[in-house]
């Protein structure tokens, strides 16, 4: 069965489509977003058209349940991001295509989910692509021999890059994304009490990772490579740790810090017993 709606009047997704249809096309229409579980119902459906609506966003879950679906468009739509993740629920799709939308960047994680779909053509053109690291992971599986995918417009343009726009997206130079790398000056770092301390730690990746410092005691979001403690209590004592954060993923390392001291008691002063002669 195929049931096609391309009614301009129509703003949200239709919920009386027959169980068994195989093929549904929702063309022109005034839809603004795919919900969760939009076609949970829809167990057998294989072709999904969303095309020239206006789509903004699509929930990562609204593919459940669409086990037997070979091809997905949304061309034409307004989409800035695509939730690569809710591809897992879809394991037989064979294209997918997203041309003329506004999508101007592809996160790191996106070739995660591209090798356990059987054959993908993936449409990417008339979108203002920023050409940098993260595009570069899918670049590289598309050239890889054997790869699922496959550009379908080998002259796409990159409207902005590292370099400069105007390029081809295979003629840009991108570097490869790295996961931050923490390497902490020391691990264990011992202090006497009411002494200032200086805890340190650096981070390598691409891009350049944000640092930040968390603490039981909420010393959180100090964006700097090191954290100074003065005065120090023996409440400062504990785990500190240094997280690393970019696009390609997080990276963390802890530091221990131990204070030590006397500490001074208060209270009244034990009696001497008398001695006996």
């Amino acid at each position: 069965r195929s049931v096609q709606c391309s009614d301009p009047g129509t703003s949200a997704l239709p919920v009386n489509v027959p169980a068994d249809t195989v093929k549904l096309r929702l063309e022109k229409t005034s839809i603004t977003r795919v919900p969760r579980a939009a076609f949970y119902n829809l167990s057998e459906l294989r072709f999904l058209w969303l095309t020239y609506n206006s789509v903004t966003s699509v929930h990562p879950s609204s593919f459940v349940n669409l086990k037997a679906l070979r091809e997905l468009r949304l061309d034409g739509n307004l989409l800035t991001a695509f939730p690569w993740e809710g591809l897992r629920d879809t394991p037989r799709l064979q294209t997918l295509g997203l041309h003329n939308n506004r999508l101007s960047s592809l996160p790191a994680h996106a070739a995660l989910f591209l090798p356990n779909i059987t054959y993908l053509d993936l449409s990417l053109h008339d979108n203002p692509w920023l050409c940098d690291c993260q595009i570069s992971m899918l670049t590289s599986l598309s050239a890889s021999v054997g790869s699922p995918v496959v550009l379908m417009d080998q002259l796409l343009m990159c409207s902005r890059s590292v370099g400069r726009s105007g390029l081809l997206l295979t003629q840009a130079e991108l570097s490869r994304c790295m996961r931050p790398s923490v390497q902490p000056a020391a691990t264990r770092v011992v202090s006497p009490l009411g002494s200032n301390v200086i805890l340190r730690c650096d981070a390598s990746g691409y891009p350049t990772p944000t640092l930040t410092w968390i603490q039981e005691s909420p010393r959180v979001g100090v964006r700097w490579s090191i954290i100074s403690l003065n005065g120090l209590s023996y409440k400062d004592a504990g785990e500190y740790r240094c997280q690393a954060r970019n696009m390609a993923g997080i990276s963390e390392a802890p530091i221990k810090l131990r204070v030590m001291g006397i500490a001074r008691l208060s209270g009244v002063p034990k009696k001497k017993s008398p001695k006996t002669l």
